[in-house]
């Protein structure tokens, strides 16, 4: 239990988790009420609005993060990070206003959801990188652990905070919450001893897109898990539309028991993400079990005959989705250099959130023509496609192999490859 949590003796870490975790749960109770006010307040419940929203959220990533990640290499982190936060701060104040005034429209959601995104854009490569600047590089894969462990206790308790404050006060008071999450974010970013920083070298002159990209294309391990966070993360990960559409158009259960859903999903990401903490090094082994397990889970509750099911499979589900989530980034980001971790953090969030835009249509689509089954279902191919395709490329692979050692803890294996079952976090290449 001790070593889940040893990052958190280095004081900096403890400012920035502490702020981190405020924002979390401010976000989740953000992205809560909006799911809702789109979905039951601005519409008939239209799972394609719903889907127009979040695509305009990501489109900004899609089309700036490889650049947003070289930005995040050639400027201090910390900087950057002040100036997104503040901008989503203010986004959120106006949001909230329009809310608890009565002065609420749809497009006026889609306008701020297209600046959230912009902000975004440069927010998660600054974010995602600036930890091993927070941290010594020993620390670094219990750092990324925790601060996915701080995420999805914000999605446990963020999604039914938002639940309770929407019945009874009502939606505004919810996105307001929100808005003060930030503050202290920003206050906690402030708070950072400068002097106990590790800042990365900051990249000078120009072309440090292209060099991410070709850094990464001439990585077959750093390849493997950014295909693992694109099938996952970028297709598979549409909860926010499938868990509403199913609470309140399927089951027609209400902003509590829509909450629920959230928080149940969000107890399993938090006992993955623990466990990832945990663990002395990530091993592949468990980004192909995650993917397994997100398969199996969803078609349980793809199928569940009754609302209590369709909740308690959301807790395995959240699990195996984390799972496969946390080990991929704490390899990738292990393994990479740092001076190109920003760059290349930046392509992991374009996989793994920049597709949202292509893709969050689609789903809601599906739910509004198929039906809200749909929504799940198209995870549930989609996912297995793509650990099929992982696993025969690995066994295929010159550099990427399966072995079988019973000696060792475990069935699954690589050798002769780039891709690390033993991954030393300490090392970069």
């Amino acid at each position: 239990m001790i070593a889940t949590f040893s990052s958190l003796s280095v004081p900096n870490y403890r400012r920035y988790f502490t702020g981190a975790l405020t924002s979390n749960i401010g976000s989740w109770v953000g992205r809560t009420a909006i799911s809702w006010l789109v979905l039951v307040e601005l519409t008939d419940g239209s799972a394609s609005a719903l889907g127009l929203v979040t695509a305009i959220m990501f489109t900004p990533q899609l089309l700036l993060t490889a650049w947003a990640g070289s930005i995040a290499d050639r400027f201090p982190k910390r900087r950057i990070l002040l100036i997104t936060q503040s901008v989503l701060a203010m986004d959120s104040i106006i949001l909230a206003t329009l809310v608890l005034t009565g002065h609420a429209q749809l497009w006026m959601v889609y306008l701020l959801a297209a600046n959230d995104g912009l902000s975004n854009a440069f927010d998660n490569p600054a974010r995602q990188s600036f930890v091993s600047e927070v941290v010594p590089q020993k620390n670094l894969p219990n750092a990324i652990g925790l601060n996915s462990a701080s995420f999805n206790a914000a999605r446990l308790f963020g999604p039914g905070i938002a639940g309770l404050l929407i019945e009874l006060l009502g939606t505004g008071y919810a996105l307001a919450v929100d808005s003060l999450s930030y503050v202290v974010m920003i206050t906690c970013l402030m708070l950072l001893r400068e002097k106990e920083l590790h800042p990365a070298p900051v990249v000078k002159g120009r072309g440090g897109t292209r060099e991410g990209l070709r850094y990464a294309w001439h990585r077959p391990d750093i390849m493997i898990l950014l295909a693992c966070g694109l099938i996952v993360g970028g297709l598979g990960f549409n909860y926010q539309i499938s868990n509403a559409v199913m609470s309140t158009e399927y089951f027609g259960r209400g902003a509590g028991q829509y909450g629920i859903v959230g928080s149940m999903m969000g107890a399993g990401a938090l006992a993955a993400a623990l466990w990832s903490a945990g663990r002395a090094r990530p091993r592949l082994r468990y980004v192909l079990g995650g993917m397994f397990g997100y398969v199996a889970f969803n078609l349980l509750a793809m199928f569940a005959p009754g609302f209590g099911w369709f909740v308690a499979w959301q807790i395995p589900a959240g699990f195996a989705t984390i799972t496969v989530m946390v080990t991929a980034n704490t390899m990738v980001q292990s393994a990479t250099s740092a001076q190109m971790r920003g760059r290349v953090m930046a392509l992991w969030g374009l996989v793994v959130m920049g597709v949202t835009p292509l893709v969050s249509p689609i789903v809601g689509w599906l739910g509004d023509n198929i039906g809200p089954q749909a929504t799940i279902g198209f995870g549930v191919v989609i996912v297995a496609i793509g650990l099929i395709i992982v696993t025969w490329t690995i066994m295929h692979h010159d550099q990427l192999r399966f072995s079988f050692d019973p000696h060792r803890r475990g069935w699954l294996r690589l050798e002769r490859g780039t891709i690390s079952e033993d991954i030393d976090p300490g090392t970069t290449r």
